[in-house]
């Protein structure tokens, strides 16, 4: 099947072959511990006590062929965009639905399309689950370059060039005009989508809204300067996974691809922290729900080009972060999430339209309270309709 351009569409199954499997279940089987005492409040990192357990159960009760099947099920693609394969999870909206309007569901780090995976059902067939049928959406989902099953770039790629990308991706779909949906590095996404093809993105809706850089804005609020205190504050007590993305992620990519345990304490630390779970990471994510996050970085090697991209955000030019979202803008401030910012920001940034301070929900919150976040993407894009 093809596409617009030089753009190429074909189905894509997740196959992992059975010998890294086996060389998975080895490497997981000999790991050399670190002596380090249980830490129940992860004041250090992540609990070694809770490591154990998690890899006890990826050795001997996780099926990676069971999740690899419930992944299967959903209807993937790989589109070729000019030197990359961009893998996406494309679901087109139930059968009747009225006009559904197509989204691209942008996501963040330390995830892929997994993060998507618990609305899309919510999203497509509203009908289903209670709602109403005309809220459908056709929803295309895809692993940034670098993330997931998507091919890693041979240089990093920023923000704005995977919005570029995405643009070229909803051509290659099908899609003229759409509804742009972002968290974490996917707001960055989402966000120069809407500044940078304000003719195709009919609104955009963030559960973050990105931080000032220096020499961008001026004559901040009080109450933006206060939020600026918080941020430099977590930088200090949590930002240091952050410092070493941006400045030297080969180093750590070195250990994390050779080592699954250390995969895991990277990425399962970070599902803890920045999730509303209540210092408990299972309240929000099984074994099974984790362990396919992790292994899908595992299997696909991304975890070195997946922190490459902070390194090349990092150096995008202040002008960029000075520009204003005139497409009309949604956010969604869910409260276990990370430096939510003050409703000033948000209308110095967009042309803000919708705030929202749901009721529960995190960093991850369109897998921590999928119907939260469905709900929220129907109220929000149902005056975008038409």
């Amino acid at each position: 099947m093809s596409g617009a351009g030089e753009s190429t569409v074909e189905p894509f199954p997740i196959q992992v072959p059975e010998s890294s499997l086996e060389e998975l279940a080895g490497r997981l089987r000999g790991t050399r511990w670190a002596d380090l005492p249980a830490d129940p409040t992860w004041s250090l990192g992540a609990d070694p006590a809770y490591l154990r357990e998690l890899v006890d159960y990826w050795v001997d009760g996780f099926d990676w062929r069971a999740q690899e099947a419930a992944l299967g099920a959903r209807h993937r693609v790989r589109v070729r965009i000019g030197d990359l394969r961009i893998h996406a999870v494309h679901v087109r909206a139930a059968a009747g639905a009225p006009r559904p309007l197509p989204l691209v569901l942008c996501h963040g780090w330390p995830d892929s399309s997994w993060r998507y995976e618990k609305v899309l059902d919510l999203l497509t067939d509203p009908g289903a689950h209670g709602g109403d049928p005309a809220d459908a959406f056709d929803v295309v989902v895809p692993d940034m370059p670098g993330y997931g099953w998507s091919d890693a770039p041979g240089a990093p790629l920023d923000s704005i060039a995977v919005a570029g990308l995405w643009a070229r991706l909803m051509t290659a779909l099908g899609y003229e005009r759409f509804g742009a949906v972002g968290g974490d590095i996917g707001s960055g996404v989402s966000r120069y989508l809407a500044l940078d093809n304000p003719d195709r993105v009919v609104a955009v809706h963030r559960t973050d809204a990105g931080l000032p850089v220096p020499g961008s804005h001026a004559d901040l609020s009080e109450e933006e300067q206060a939020w600026l205190q918080r941020v430099a504050a977590w930088g200090a007590s949590e930002g240091a996974y952050a410092a070493m993305h941006r400045t030297k992620p080969d180093t750590a990519a070195l250990g994390l691809t050779d080592s699954p345990v250390g995969l895991a304490a990277w990425i399962v630390e970070k599902l803890r922290a920045w999730s509303d779970c209540g210092g408990d990471v299972e309240t929000r994510f099984t074994k099974d729900e984790i362990l396919t996050n992790v292994a899908t970085y595992w299997h696909t090697r991304t975890i070195g080009p997946s922190m490459r991209m902070y390194a090349e955000n990092a150096a995008i030019p202040v002008e960029q972060h000075a520009r204003r979202v005139e497409v009309p803008s949604g956010f969604a401030l869910f409260p276990g999430d990370i430096l939510r910012p003050p409703q000033a920001w948000l209308e110095r940034t967009t042309n803000l339209v919708r705030l929202t301070e749901p009721a529960a929900g995190g960093h991850f919150a369109a897998f921590e309270v999928p119907e939260l976040f469905a709900a929220e993407l129907r109220d929000f894009f149902r005056p975008y309709r038409s």
